[in-house]
């Protein structure tokens, strides 16, 4: 998720791409709707829980003045089936990430308990397809950060128990045993190139658990090792290509071929900065500025005596963002037929890093109630219904199942030893 305190600088600003390239998002035909409304969609990375915590929001809010992606409306008017709830714990609670954790968990709960006839608690495939039959969004979970589970493997366990079903290798910032593609060139960070032996054994009890590998935000040395090590197809919940956007948290196409190998799936991040070169190149440049400007904001308040939470900080990444046009629609298009055709139409999904892209979002993109839009657009490509079937969710689910069948194995392999 880019959208994060110390991050902050990095959502602000956007430009047009290219010069001549059409903006405007298609108009979702009836044919596109009805494919669209009959497949599962799943995505695999909203920052909601952090709105849950911070302003004591309600999924259900029917606000239309609510400038969040995700609520229960959106997702409906969306037809988004399955939605991981990311449990990103910001760094700074050191000596807190386990329980900072819970009390995301908790909030998921929470939310799920209060609207009981549209949303329920989702912990397997099963789960998320009798989710789809009774017309109720699926609610996951997935760890953002390894550092949250502060180096303790029963922790991992416990988080699998509570629902936990993916887990980030790392943030932006390197832990103690993976490295992170957010500080990999900052010298004043012990790095480990790559995954530490410990590092090698949490990929190996997520296998055992059934709890999905995410790489995204890891470096790219902690990437090839993770593939190799882990005997279960990987996750990226919210990346992009690096092709297309030169930005460290996106992949390179070595990496995409990787993921192929792996049997795995890269889930579209449709953050600006990671989807379009141009918007990258921008923020880049004024970043400096950026910076000083909300440090400037951070000290005001703390002479103040008051903490900037986490919606005032959306507040000000909004209002930055106002100020600058947005990437075509069509850029984020690009990122999922480039992933497609390098990895393959089985390796790409829907990972939108909803409520953590604050305002820094395509041209077209503005809630769970665009999603639509993007069949539309890849059927305007010339993708066949089963491979858009396969974007919007199916392949997600096939590497879900693959994880199930895999711990499984080794579980039932354990038993008999």
């Amino acid at each position: 998720m880019p959208a994060k305190l110390f991050l902050v600088g990095t959502f602000l600003v956007s430009t047009l791409s290219a010069a001549g390239q059409s903006s405007a998002p298609p108009q979702v035909s009836a044919r596109a709707l009805a494919i669209h409304n009959s497949s599962i969609v799943v995505d695999t990375h909203a920052d909601t829980p952090q709105r849950f915590l911070a302003e004591n929001f309600d999924i259900g809010n029917s606000d239309r003045k609510d400038v969040g992606h995700v609520t229960l409306a959106k997702a409906r008017a969306g037809n988004l089936g399955a939605e991981f709830f990311s449990i990103w714990v910001e760094p700074s609670f050191k000596g807190q990430f386990a329980h900072r954790a819970l009390d995301l968990i908790d909030s998921v709960y929470q939310q799920a308990d209060r609207h009981p006839d549209r949303m329920m608690m989702a912990f397997s495939v099963a789960d998320i397809e009798r989710a789809h039959q009774q017309k109720k969004l699926a609610a996951l979970m997935g760890i953002e950060g390894g550092h949250a589970i502060e180096n303790d493997l029963h922790l991992l366990d416990n988080f699998y128990r509570l629902g936990v079903r993916y887990m980030t290798l790392t943030w932006s910032n390197t832990n103690e045993w993976a490295d992170s593609s957010g500080d990999v060139t900052d010298p004043k960070i012990e790095h480990h190139n790559g995954l530490t032996d410990f590092g090698k054994q949490v990929v190996l009890e997520m296998n055992r658990l059934g709890m999905m590998v995410d790489i995204s935000h890891v470096s790219d040395k902690t990437f090839y090792d993770a593939v190799v090590v882990s005997r279960a197809p990987a996750i990226a919940s919210h990346s992009c290509a690096r092709a297309l956007s030169d930005h460290p948290r996106n992949m390179t196409d070595d990496m995409l071929r990787a993921v192929t190998k792996n049997n795995g799936v890269v889930m579209v991040n449709f953050y600006s900065a990671f989807v379009d070169e141009n918007y990258r190149k921008a923020a880049d440049a004024q970043k400096k500025d950026r910076d000083a400007a909300v440090d400037a904001f951070v000290a005001e308040r703390k002479a103040q005596g008051k903490p900037v939470s986490y919606a005032e900080y959306d507040q000000v990444q909004r209002a930055w963002a106002a100020k600058i046009p947005r990437p075509p629609f069509k850029s984020l298009i690009d990122q999922f037929d480039h992933i497609a055709k390098v990895a393959g139409v089985d390796h790409v999904g829907l990972g939108s890093d909803f409520d953590g892209v604050s305002g820094a979002t395509p041209e077209g993109i503005d809630s769970a109630a665009d999603l639509p839009k993007i069949t539309q657009a890849l059927l305007d490509r010339g993708y066949s219904v089963a491979d858009i079937r396969k974007i919007l969710g199916g392949n997600l689910l096939r590497v879900f199942r693959d994880v199930e069948k895999v711990s499984h194995q080794m579980q039932t392999s354990a038993n008999t030893k």
